[in-house]
């Protein structure tokens, strides 16, 4: 492959304009700290960390092309690669034009001043056999000796120059030649001839596997033949596998094989529309998910939702704050992951909260609060509304797994899609803006749940209204295009401002068009009960609602108050009635925390125990002439009282007087041996008692403890004051598996070890717990591979996620 010094030339060739949109291509290689020269760019371009994080963002024809670069090999003439695509005239030769433009464009593959295309070293690495094919001729014979080239040349039949390159030079151009590569296989035995046919097709997995170590003349005859000749070179380690030059593949391969180019985006079906009805359409689902997504933070500030123990919020939390909110399964999820990336909620122990910032956001109008969710959703490494996994199973919310950059591709890839529409025309149905999604990042993810592509990808950009009418909407455009600016004023123009007042009926209804100001929503929920959510928002006001805002503090009067604040005109009356009649009745029964009771028959020795100073640390409060509750426990209250000089007697909840029997204590003896006599037979000693049955009591005392002792005395773990490990496997699980208990650390271990099959407990990601029968097991710390019978296929375990070992 081309080395720094030609990219480097090729950079220093470049215009400003042209440069700042290579660094702006790779942005994630040209970040600070600044190159300071172009060589240290070219070598940063060249990383393969680099070449491999530019790939995702390829367009098919890109991707296409970039392949049959690395297929060629070092250096490759355009006219070369425009043959092998099929690409030398017309509009194909155009587009192939354009995508190396583009793969230039990304530092991938470039030309040098003689017309040749160079690629990034590392761009290979990204197949194991681009096109199915091999490294070319001069490659795979880089390491061999002169002598060696002089067989291969003479078992061609050519006469051998004097030195290696010379040898190598004319190796190279009797291979290049395709019709004297076919005239020298067509001479060759039969055996050979099929084998070589099979070897070149483009199924280079295949064709590995059946002939790993061919090189080997008695298990394949054939093959020898070929190997005298450079048709096939074997690896020079003489352990890998055998390798076909390019050029023999090709030659092989035929005149009429052509590479797979793509040049043309697959053309949906489209149907007109006007810009009006797509910033309408718009307009609207942005102002339905603005209303939700602050529905559904206002749920999760008014009851956080609980953390799983593998982390996330599960589904029926989901579906808890998805029922408060009155939203779907898949606007809780996208608002919960956008949130969370604009760093308006975090974990708060086994809990997920809103932050500080929430506050701030809460109290900003709500195009401003729709930019900041929409900004984090664009940037969020995953497909947010995705539910379920490759098995069908439920996924949580907020797991914090793996940036996925394919996932940010895909999304990247459907607004690229919707933005090459024709203008005045969108897509007939949204679902079939998928295949070109594939088209324009072949890399992206798809939901494994998805009937379409990127189905779940193209209905997230519905709900955020990135995507109208099945067109891209102006949202779509400023958000992807980075303009903070036009996004802000498009959203301004799209989101009215928060609704000051509210219209409350006298069907005791509170109806706020559009979004809710805070000061509004904060007043009507506190008051009422929250029924739809959207481009309207209805309050229904009832007894409970009133009486939640009673029991925190607030006086009739305040209540109306407040709610008249709100309203857009006088409250009606049978609101009034109904705040009035639910105070009225607020409060008649009090329920009072006490940890015991004093009662007696004296009114005036039940004010004395109130009234005593040294009695006061017990917190005693009268709640009747004949009845004292005291903040303290029985116990404490009873030894209190006798200290002062008075004499109480406790009662039983069942309202009977306690007997305070103490019994004396005994203690617990082993039985001594019998004494033994010079013959050695036992003899009882005549001052020894003889055995007392035990008592009831005691065997109601013995049968409590042996109850409450463990069925087993535990081991001693290992390196603290026990036993050490057994073995290194077991090290190694007790290291990673932090659930297990040291027995069932020695039973995995040896299972591991002598290769028999057990049962696990297994708790996986989601949250779900299975139990699980595995053999064949292999130990990758942190990991277990191992067969799974519940899946009948090979599984990966990790093992701080097994929490219990049993045998099979």
């Amino acid at each position: 492959m081309a080395s720094g010094s030609t990219l480097t030339a090729w950079l220093s060739g470049l215009d400003g304009p042209r440069l700042a949109r290579v660094l702006a291509a790779r942005s994630d290689t040209t970040a600070p700290p600044e190159p300071r020269s172009l060589g240290e760019l070219a070598d940063r371009l060249q990383r393969p960390g680099s070449v491999a994080r530019a790939l995702p963002s390829l367009t098919l024809p890109e991707l296409q092309v970039a392949e049959a670069v690395a297929a060629l090999g070092a250096t490759a003439s355009r006219e070369a690669l425009a043959e092998l695509l099929g690409a030398t005239e017309g509009e194909a030769g155009l587009a192939l034009e354009a995508v190396l433009d583009g793969l230039a464009g990304h530092a991938l593959v470039w030309p040098d001043r003689d017309g040749r295309l160079h690629a990034a070293a590392p761009l290979r690495q990204a197949w194991d056999a681009p096109l199915g094919l091999d490294a070319p001729l001069a490659e795979l014979l880089a390491d061999a000796t002169s002598d060696e080239l002089h067989c291969l040349l003479a078992a061609l039949g050519i006469r051998a120059p004097g030195t290696k390159q010379q040898r190598m030079a004319a190796l190279v151009a009797h291979h290049s030649d395709p019709a004297v590569i076919v005239d020298v296989v067509a001479r060759a035995p039969a055996v050979t001839r099929e084998l070589l046919t099979d070897w070149a097709g483009p199924a280079p997995e295949r064709r590995r596997a059946d002939v790993y170590g061919i090189y080997d003349p008695a298990l394949e005859p054939g093959a020898r033949w070929a190997l005298d000749r450079g048709l096939l070179i074997e690896d020079r380690s003489r352990y890998g596998p055998v390798l076909m030059p390019v050029e023999v593949a090709l030659a092989l391969r035929g005149p009429a094989w052509r590479a797979p180019f793509t040049p043309l985006p697959p053309v949906p079906r489209l149907v007109a529309v006007t810009p009006a009805e797509v910033e309408r359409e718009s307009a609207a689902a942005a102002a339905a998910w603005s209303a939700q997504a602050a529905s559904v933070l206002s749920a999760c500030s008014s009851a956080p939702p609980a953390r799983l123990k593998s982390g996330g919020i599960g589904a029926r939390e989901l579906a808890r704050i998805g029922k408060a909110a009155h939203a779907d399964d898949a606007v809780v999820r996208i608002t919960l992951e956008a949130a969370h990336k604009a760093g308006l909620l975090a974990s708060a122990g086994d809990r997920v909260a809103p932050t500080g910032a929430y506050d701030d956001w809460a109290e900003q109008e709500p195009a401003e609060r729709f930019a900041t969710l929409l900004r984090a959703w664009r940037e969020l490494p995953l497909t947010a509304a995705r539910a379920r996994d490759e098995n069908d199973k439920a996924l949580p919310a907020l797991a914090g797994a793996p940036p996925c950059d394919g996932c940010r591709e895909a999304r990247h890839g459907l607004v690229a899609a919707a933005a090459r529409l024709p203008a005045g025309q969108g897509v007939k149905d949204a679902a079939d803006l998928g295949p070109a999604v594939a088209w324009h990042r072949p890399l992206a993810d798809s939901s494994p749940a998805d009937i379409t592509p990127f189905a779940t990808v193209i209905r997230e950009a519905e709900i955020v209204g990135v995507i109208a009418r099945g067109a891209l909407s102006a949202l779509g455009v400023h958000l992807f295009a980075h303009d903070a600016e036009g996004l802000t004023a498009t959203c301004r123009r799209l989101l009215p401002p928060a609704a000051e007042t509210a219209r409350i009926g006298g069907d005791l209804t509170a109806v706020v068009a559009g979004t809710p100001a805070a000061r509004v929503a904060e007043v009507l929920d506190a008051t009422a009960d929250r029924e739809t959510s959207g481009t309207a928002t209805v309050w229904r006001f009832s007894p409970a609602g009133i009486r939640r805002a009673l029991d925190a503090g607030r006086t009739p009067e305040e209540i109306a108050a407040d709610v008249a604040s709100v309203a857009a005109g006088p409250l009606p009356q049978p609101l009034s009635y109904l705040i009035a009649d639910t105070a009225r009745g607020h409060g008649r029964v009090r329920i009072a925390p006490a940890a015991c009771v004093l009662h007696g028959e004296e009114p005036a020795l039940l004010a004395e125990l109130a009234a005593h100073r040294g009695l006061s640390r017990l917190g005693l409060r009268r709640l009747a002439p004949t009845v004292l509750v005291s903040g303290s426990p029985l116990d404490t209250t009873l030894a209190a009282l006798r200290a002062e000089g008075y004499a109480p007697v406790a009662e039983t909840a069942g309202g009977t007087v306690r007997i305070e029997k103490v019994r004396p204590l005994r203690a617990t003896a082993p039985v001594p041996a019998p004494r033994r006599t010079g013959d050695g037979r036992g003899v009882r000693s005549a001052a020894a008692p003889t055995a007392k049955p035990p008592s009831g009591a005691d065997v109601d005392a013995l049968a409590l403890r042996l109850l409450a002792a463990p069925p087993t005395a535990p081991e001693p773990a290992p390196l603290r004051g026990g036993v050490p490990y057994g073995t290194d496997t077991e090290e190694i699980v007790a290291g990673y598996a932090k659930q297990l208990s040291y027995s069932d650390v020695r039973q995995l271990a040896h299972a591991i070890d002598a290769g028999t099959a057990l049962t696990v407990d297994y708790v996986a990601s989601s949250g779900s717990r299975t139990v699980r029968t595995l053999s064949g097991l292999e130990l990758d710390p942190p990991f277990l591979e191992a067969w799974c019978h519940l899946r009948e296929a090979e599984r990966v375990f990790t093992l701080s996620r097994i929490h219990g070992v049993m045998p099979a």
